[in-house]
Order: C-alpha cells, then sequence, then structure tokens
C-alpha cells in the first residue's frame, strides 16, 4: 500500500492534483466552523453541550454540511442546495422536452443545464438562509433558550442569510475548481469530508457512552457493511450486444460484442434522500405546533410524536423502508429509458442475442431492470435501516457513524476517486495504483 501511494507522489502532475485538492478541503473545513455575522459562538457551543439539539430533524441536513449547520457558520447550508438542486434538474428532463433535448446535445447542452442547476443552487440557498436564521433567532434550531443572535434586527438578519447563501455559492465554487484542476468529482468529495468529519465525534460517544465492547462490535459491523456496500455497488448485469457487419464503401464495419451493464444499485443513494425528506415532515409538524407554554398540544401532534417523533417506532420503520423501495423503482423507472436504448441499439445495427429488435428489446429490457432493482431496492431499504436499528439497540445517536446512507456515499466516492486515480496513473507510468 505505501508503494502505491509513493508511486502516485512521484508522479508530478497527479502529485499537483492532490495537493491542490488538499488545499480545498483544509478550506472548506476552516469555513465548517468560522461563525456567520451576528452569531455569538460562545452560546452556540453552551447550547450544544446541552445536548438539547432536535437531533433527527437536523440531523440529516447537519450531517451533509460537516456539522456546520448546527454551528450557524458560514457554510451551514453545506452543499445540500446543490444536491436538491441538481436532482430536481434531472427530474425535470423526464418532465421538460427542453431539458432532455439539452441532455442530448451532448457537453454544450450539459454545460447549460449545469448553468440552470447553479441558478436554482441560489434561490434554495435563499431560502434554506432565510429558514435557519429565522430558526437560529428563536433558538428552535439548538433547541437553546439563550440568544444565539443577539442583534435580531432587520440588517443584521439579511447580512446572515446573504453570507449564508454566498457560503453555499462558495462551497460550489470549490467543487468545481476540484473537479477541473484536482482529483475526483469536486461536489462527490465535498460530500465525502462532510460526512466523515462526524465520524470521530460519533465513536467516541459511543466508546464513552457504552464500552469498549460495543465499540468493537460497532467496529465489526461498520466493517462488514463497507465490504457489502463495495460486493453490492461493483456488482452488475451485463446483457450482451451483437452488432451486425455492415458494408460502407471498401471497408466492413460492425461484427463486434459488447455489452450493457446495468448496476444492481442504479438508483445510488437518491431514493434514500427522498424518503428522509418525506420522514422529516411530521418532525417540523410537530416542531411548530407544539404550544411553548407547556399546555397540550393538539391530538393529532401527539399522534405524530408517538409514532414519528422519535424515528425508533416500528410503524416509522416500516414506513421509511418502503419509501425507500418505492422511491428506487421510481427513480430508476424514470432515469433509465429502455425505448431509447432500444432506438440507438436498432439505429447502429445492433440487437441482443435471441431478442428481436423492436419491440421485443424493449419489453426484455423492462423485465430486466424489474428483475435486478428489487434486490437493489432491498439492499437501499436494509441499509437506510441501519441508523434506526441502532438507535434502537444501543441507543445510539440517529446520526450513526456507519449509517447506511453516509457508508454507500463514502463506499462511492471512494471507490469512483481510487479508479480515476488509477486511470490517471496508468496514462503516465501504464502500471496502475494498485498491482
Amino acid at each position: 500500500m505505501f508503494s502505491a501511494i509513493a508511486r502516485v507522489f512521484r508522479t508530478p502532475d497527479l502529485r499537483r492534483k492532490i495537493w491542490f485538492t488538499l488545499g480545498i478541503v483544509v478550506i472548506y473545513r476552516i469555513g465548517a466552523f468560522v461563525p456567520a455575522p451576528g452569531v455569538d459562538y460562545g452560546t452556540v457551543q453552551v447550547c450544544l453541550d446541552q445536548g438539547n439539539t432536535t437531533g433527527g430533524l437536523y440531523s440529516f441536513v447537519n450531517m451533509f454540511s460537516g456539522g456546520a449547520m448546527l454551528q450557524v457558520s458560514v457554510f451551514a447550508l453545506g452543499i445540500m442546495p446543490y444536491i436538491t438542486a441538481a436532482i430536481i434538474v434531472q427530474l425535470l428532463r423526464v418532465v421538460i422536452p427542453r431539458f432532455e433535448e439539452l441532455q442530448k446535445e451532448g457537453a454544450q447542452g450539459q454545460s447549460k443545464l449545469t448553468q440552470y442547476t447553479r441558478y436554482l443552487t441560489v434561490a434554495l440557498a435563499l431560502l434554506n438562509a432565510t429558514t435557519i436564521v429565522s430558526l437560529a433567532r428563536t433558538g428552535a434550531l439548538l433547541g437553546c433558550n439563550l440568544p444565539i443572535v443577539p442583534d435580531d434586527s432587520l440588517p443584521v438578519l439579511l447580512l446572515m442569510i446573504a453570507t449564508l447563501t454566498s457560503g453555499t455559492v462558495l462551497i460550489m465554487w470549490l467543487g468545481e475548481l476540484i473537479t477541473e484542476r484536482g482529483v475526483g468529482n469536486g461536489m462527490s468529495l465535498l460530500i465525502f469530508l462532510s460526512i466523515a468529519a462526524g465520524f470521530p465525534a460519533g465513536l467516541g460517544q459511543i466508546w464513552s457512552t457504552q464500552g469498549w465492547r460495543v465499540f468493537g462490535i460497532v467496529m465489526i459491523v461498520g466493517l462488514l457493511t463497507i465490504m457489502a456496500v463495495v460486493f453490492v455497488e461493483e456488482s452488475q448485469r451485463r446483457v450482451p450486444v451483437q452488432y451486425a457487419k455492415r458494408q460502407i464503401g471498401r471497408r466492413t464495419v460492425g461484427g463486434t460484442s459488447t455489452y450493457i451493464p446495468i448496476k444492481v444499485n442504479m438508483a445510488g443513494v437518491i431514493p434514500v434522500i427522498f424518503a428522509s425528506s418525506i420522514m422529516m415532515l411530521p418532525g417540523i409538524l410537530i416542531q411548530f405546533n407544539t404550544p411553548q407554554d407547556g399546555t397540550t398540544p393538539p391530538q393529532w401532534v401527539i399522534f405524530l410524536s408517538e409514532y414519528f417523533g422519535t424515528g425508533s417506532h416500528p410503524v416509522y420503520m416500516i414506513l421509511f423502508f418502503l419509501l425507500t423501495i418505492g422511491f428506487t423503482y421510481f427513480y430508476v423507472t424514470i432515469t433509465f429509458n429502455p425505448v431509447e436504448i432500444s432506438d440507438n441499439m436498432k439505429k447502429y445495427g445492433g440487437f441482443i442475442p435471441g431478442v428481436r429488435a423492436g419491440r421485443p428489446t424493449e419489453k426484455y429490457l423492462e423485465y430486466v431492470i424489474s428483475r435486478i432493482t428489487f434486490p437493489g431496492a432491498m439492499y437501499l431499504g436494509v441499509l437506510a435501516m441501519i441508523p434506526m436499528i441502532a438507535f434502537v439497540l444501543i441507543n445510539a445517536d440517529q446520526n450513526f457513524p456507519f449509517g447506511g446512507i453516509s457508508i454507500l456515499i463514502m463506499v462511492g466516492v471512494a471507490l469512483q476517486t481510487i479508479k480515476q486515480i488509477n486511470a490517471q496513473m496508468e496514462q503516465h507510468n501504464y502500471e496502475g495504483l494498485l498491482r
């Protein structure tokens, strides 16, 4: 392993890209601890030490910001507005024909879609910044009665909103810099860092509260989870495709064999994000409809608090599991188009052995997708349940360090980055990262 790392740093171009990426990482992590203007940093730390934060309601977003949101720092919004904007633009390709046309135009159309994603990111950042500033002003963000924002005048609040929005724009720019001049996909790496930043605190909490035996069990379960994620993420169903020979002038082209790689988990982490967003709605309703004067809340608020307040009730867990499976099928259906693939194959003289071109090929691909999506959906559902199971068994925090979505993102980003480094090393040295 050490010899492989040494080979990486012996390649000048790759070494320069890695140092550039590490420099951006340092800037990103420093920004997560710089308080926004108008925020009393000392009061924020006191509120965090009291442990009265709303936990499950904001832990999901806080995970993607690397803990910056509950610190109310300049990077409090993290990369979440960009993730949401990218998902919305991707879904709009199915609804808006113009977006679908841009997707088919190649690099120029993709550049236009990226521009739309940036504009939508700024709009979502303004909306999210206004929400966070409002919650911080009232103390609801940290569940603390101490004044987090001592001066809540309009100019100060507007300055805070502008700062948080600018922080998201800066993060988006840093991610694009990594993609252009560094190693790996910049946005994915920043998400990786945000999640990894919470691992030491999460593992330390388990060690201090549960002891070394439970800590050892958690580490073993985490290792097995990582192995399972790597196995499934690299698994694929290869549909063979044969291209017929064609005579073009004096040349004979075609006659080659290839395959269509269909991953077991084609949806990635998107279904878990969708399901988590839906399951956050009851918590928001509970928070904004619970009387602050200690009086008895309405009956429907008591019902939501009992079944959806903590995230450990069986009804909550079953519904979350079913939503993850449903969103997996939904996302795969709108992103994988058998009709388009069949038409492209027919246009270039390709066919699946034993299957006629045209409509039979579409039906065959739909059949394969439906069969391969089921184990992928079950895999995502089980993976998403790990933090909830840990919460029930060992009383761990909902933001469990080896939670399904965090491990899935980290392993996926790590595999993608290693493959890119390996490809660049092969270009320079004819030898990959690992022999």
